[in-house]
C-alpha cells in the first residue's frame, strides 16, 4: 500500500486472504517517495514465490503502475478514497495505464474484491483453493436467499 493510512481499506483484502488460508505479504511503499524500494519489491516478487500483487494507493496512485512495469506478475490496483477528489484521481491514475503495462483495476476501496480476484487467479491452478472459492460463492447465494426470505416474511408476502 502507498501509505499506512491505507491500512483500514487494505485490511479487508488481508482478512479475505486469511479466510482462504492464502499466504501474503503486506508492505508500505510509495511510488513517489520510495520508488527504488517499490521497484526492488516488484522485480523480486516472482523469485520469492508471489503469484499476484495487489496495490492499494490513493491520490496520484502510481504504485500499481510502477509494480506492473517491474514484474511479470499480474497486478491488481485498488484506488483508495482520499484527498479532494475522494478517490476519483486514484481510480483514473490506476486505470489509465499505457499499453503494455496492464493493471487490473478494482473499485475505489475495493480491496475485498481485489483479494477475491487474486484468489480466483490462484485457484486456476489450485484445486483445493478452487473448492474453497466455490463454497464461498455458494454461501453468498444462501445468505442472499435467507435475506430474501426474511424480507418477504416481513412484508407479509
Amino acid at each position: 500500500m502507498g501509505s499506512d493510512s491505507d491500512l483500514p481499506v487494505m485490511r479487508k483484502a488481508a482478512d479475505i486472504l486469511h479466510d482462504f488460508d492464502v499466504p501474503f505479504e503486506i508492505r508500505v511503499m510509495s511510488a513517489h517517495r520510495t520508488p527504488d524500494a517499490a521497484h526492488r519489491y516488484a522485480t523480486t516478487a516472482h523469485q520469492r514465490g508471489l503469484k499476484v500483487l495487489i496495490a492499494g494507493a490513493g491520490v496520484a496512485a502510481h504504485l500499481g503502475g510502477i509494480l506492473a512495469a517491474s514484474t511479470p506478475l499480474p497486478v491488481l490496483g485498488v484506488p483508495i478514497q482520499s484527498g479532494a477528489l475522494q478517490g476519483l484521481d486514484a481510480l483514473l491514475a490506476t486505470v489509465q495505464m499505457p499499453s503494455g503495462i496492464p493493471v487490473g483495476t478494482l473499485a475505489i476501496n475495493g480491496s475485498k474484491n481485489a483479494a477475491l480476484l487474486a484468489i480466483q487467479i490462484l485457484a486456476t491452478s489450485d484445486n483445493g483453493l478452487q473448492k474453497r472459492l466455490l463454497a464461498y460463492k455458494a454461501d453468498m447465494v444462501r445468505q442472499v436467499e435467507a435475506k430474501n426470505a426474511r424480507v418477504q416474511s416481513e412484508m407479509g408476502l
